[in-house]
């Protein structure tokens, strides 16, 4: 039992020396202006970092009228010519993506059946990756499910009012800025 004791008495003693060489003396404090009671002080480790706007146009997607996909992010923004994003939808990427890098918007279709069988409408091609088109499109049924990996596909699937919007931005030619 005495044995227990003495070591009990060790353990505090030691936390007491510990706490007493990372309290500040009351010189320190009174140095220090001291934040309100209300708000926890921030130090060096535990200050909060600026969080990255999900929403924000990525830096670096380029100037001018354009659609930006980040494959990320999994987001699509459409910018209009002065820099202005006018819409901003997330989407599911495909199985096979381009490369970062500038497109253009190269074929459209009103409504065809994907590589992956389902019914899709408003899809908007701009690249061409291990002899798989990609393009931005979404299903009639308004899913958005995550593609079967074991297939090459290049739907870039979004909600149908996503790809409404889509549709209507991005006419042939238009520029498609692809960021990692």
């Amino acid at each position: 039992m005495a044995g227990l004791t003495a070591a009990a008495v060790a353990v505090i003693g030691f936390l007491a020396y510990q706490a007493q060489a990372v309290a500040p003396s009351p010189a320190e404090l009174a140095a220090k202006p001291q934040a309100p009671s209300s708000a926890p002080a921030a130090t060096a480790s535990n200050t909060p970092k600026p969080r990255k706007d999900p929403l924000a146009l990525p830096a670096g997607s380029g100037t001018g009228e354009r659609v930006v996909y980040a494959l990320a992010d999994r987001r699509v923004w459409l910018v209009d010519e002065k820099n202005q994003v006018t819409h901003t939808f997330s989407v599911m990427p495909s199985t096979v993506s381009p490369p970062p890098g500038a497109y253009a918007v190269t074929s459209r279709s009103g409504a065809v059946r994907g590589s992956d069988g389902v019914a899709i409408e408003h899809v908007v091609r701009f690249a061409t990756v291990q002899d798989v088109s990609i393009g931005f499109s979404a299903a009639v049924d308004g899913s958005t499910p995550k593609p079967d990996p074991s297939k090459k596909t290049g739907g870039v699937r979004m909600k149908r009012a996503d790809g409404d919007a889509l549709w209507t931005f991005a006419v042939i030619g238009q520029k498609v800025v692809v960021v990692a």
